[in-house]
């Protein structure tokens, strides 16, 4: 995973930098792969990553006394974190958690601790991975290694409660740095403050920790209120900016669904889309991914997880629940058919994660089916339900539209 030139058609630099490979290779795999991997399974995608994982431990140059990792930056060993707890539930293979609980045992049980040791902690892009990346692997030693836990859990707990008790505004938002030694801030307020809470909200669903439940409500609430068209570190606001905190803010409102922040997520991807220009590149640099991907986050949470094939430009189809109902409507400019596919449990699925705790690059599970059980489909103008398994939503239902004619359907666990 190195620079290419598509001009000298040649890699950029013609020595090999083993530290910008590791970069580049812990890049791809968070922010690429592993995402892919959530929603597709088994695939080319996923050999690709841990391929990647294993030659980055294997040439990993930095000697520790906790045995080798692959960089002293902390976005590096950051997204090694997450990538690493949520590739050994998917695999089971007992490498990829010793490598993780390495990075964690250098940064909670070492001199590397990040609200002790640190005299700068960087909330925003390019610092924040480490703080999300270490809840993931308390997620993951909670349920695997308990005695580990136990031995994390106070220097994980002190990482929260310091960015809670210096870190965060009268709305609860993060600012861009602080510095957890001397209770200090830096300019400005992040805009992936959302991939912080992330590991908050890990830490509450984990240990019960109430005070941590209430900040990420505090700040869910406060969104449409004080934030709206709000330019993220003091100048006008890129789309990858717009991109990460409609990104945070969808993870969080997927486990605590607060309508006020869905409002606000309705404004603010207007925002981002805004930057798109009519050939549909968005800036021009890498960023624009970051914004592709935040769209199919918010379409999924739209259609509550419903997916479309074969997929045309002039089908429109949205979703919504109420009482445990999914309420789905279809509608399309010329005649339609093909079929209307359901979300399963990706987390348990593909992943094997034993719980569904909010992390960086997922794409969050809206209304999910489970294969062995039973569903009524019935359209709201009358007529008899239709039953379904499970597995043949997961499949998908074969629907006809008409020319511009809507279709409605609700769909509900059928009763035995």
């Amino acid at each position: 995973p190195d620079t290419w030139s598509f001009a000298k058609q040649a890699f950029q630099s013609e020595k090999p930098d083993l530290s910008g490979i590791i970069f580049g290779g812990s890049e791809y795999v968070k922010d690429g792969l592993l995402p892919l991997t959530e929603w597709l399974g088994p695939s080319p995608w996923s050999e690709r990553m841990l391929g990647i994982v294993d030659d980055l431990w294997k040439h990993a140059p930095i000697e520790t006394p906790y045995g080798r990792i692959p960089s002293t930056n902390v976005e590096v060993n950051g997204e090694m974190l997450q990538a690493l707890s949520r590739i050994y539930w998917m695999t089971g293979e007992a490498r990829f958690f010793e490598y993780a609980k390495r990075l964690g045992d250098y940064y909670l049980l070492g001199d590397h601790h990040p609200t002790r040791d640190f005299s700068s902690l960087r909330l925003r892009d390019h610092g924040c991975e480490i703080v999300s990346g270490l809840s993931e692997l308390y997620a993951a030693v909670h349920f695997a290694d308990p005695k580990r836990k136990k031995a994390y859990r106070e220097p994980i707990h002190a990482i929260f409660d310091r960015i809670l008790e210096i870190g965060r505004n009268e709305h609860g938002l993060l600012y861009n740095t602080i510095n957890p030694r001397a209770g200090t801030t830096g300019r400005g307020l992040c805009d992936t403050w959302g991939y912080n809470y992330n590991g908050v909200y890990t830490v509450y669903l984990l240990d019960g920790t109430e005070t941590y439940r209430d900040a990420v409500r505090k700040v869910l609430g406060n969104l449409n209120a004080h934030y709206k068209d709000f330019a993220w570190g003091g100048r006008s606001v890129l789309a990858d900016e717009y991109a990460d905190s409609i990104e945070g803010a969808l993870n969080l409102f997927n486990r605590e669904p607060i309508p006020s922040a869905a409002a606000w997520l309705d404004t603010e991807i207007r925002n981002m889309w805004a930057h798109q220009t009519t050939d549909g590149v968005v800036e021009g640099w890498h960023g624009d991914g970051n914004s592709a991907r935040t769209s199919i986050m918010y379409a999924l949470w739209k259609t509550r997880g419903v997916t479309a094939r074969p997929w045309r430009d002039d089908l429109y189809y949205g979703a919504t629940e109420a009482d445990g109902l999914l309420y789905l409507s279809v509608v399309a400019d010329r005649a339609w058919k093909g079929k209307l596919l359901f979300d399963r449990q990706r987390h348990r699925d593909v992943l094997h994660l034993r719980l569904d705790y909010p992390r960086i690059n997922q794409f969050p599970e809206w209304f999910t089916v489970e294969s062995g059980k039973r569903y009524e489909v019935r359209e709201p103008t009358g007529g008899p339900p239709r039953t379904y398994t499970g597995a043949q939503l997961l499949e998908g239902v074969e629907v006809e539209l008409d020319p511009g004619v809507e279709r409605r359907w609700i769909v509900a666990p059928a009763r035995d």
